[in-house]
């Protein structure tokens, strides 16, 4: 981490930048002061196996204000958007093979925090006999 050294356009003591390593990659964040915000432009995607792991990730990433989005993405207190999307729902929408995608697609558009049993109903109730 890097902070300002001395009082002037930065206080000092503000956090100007900080390293960090998430699943072995490293990242650079800066603080851009007030002229930047973030945007879905820039988002982190969380692949679950679990509803218990959506549900978690859900719940700790929209807690302190953080506010709900459509379709699995959700924005924490801080106005960073995330995507919280269970693993098999890629499987599900890249299956166009057998016609069930879009079944599955229809039933996430309708939904905020994603639901795997509501997704695999959807899926497995347009399969093709």
């Amino acid at each position: 981490m890097q902070r300002s050294e001395k009082d002037g356009p930065i206080a000092k003591g503000k956090l100007l930048n900080a390293t960090f390593e998430l699943d072995g990659r490293e990242y650079l964040a800066f603080d851009g002061g007030p002229t930047f915000s973030f945007s879905e432009g820039m988002s982190l995607m969380v692949t679950c196996k679990t509803q218990q792991e959506v549900d978690g990730y859900w719940t700790k990433l929209t807690e302190g204000g953080g506010e709900e989005g459509p379709c699995g993405w959700l924005k924490d207190r801080f106005g960073v958007s995330w995507q919280i999307v269970p693993e098999v729902l890629g499987q599900m929408l890249s299956d166009h093979k057998s016609g069930n995608s879009e079944a599955a697609m229809q039933a996430m558009l309708k939904m905020k925090k994603l639901d795997i049993a509501t997704l695999e109903k959807a899926y497995r109730g347009s399969a093709v006999a």
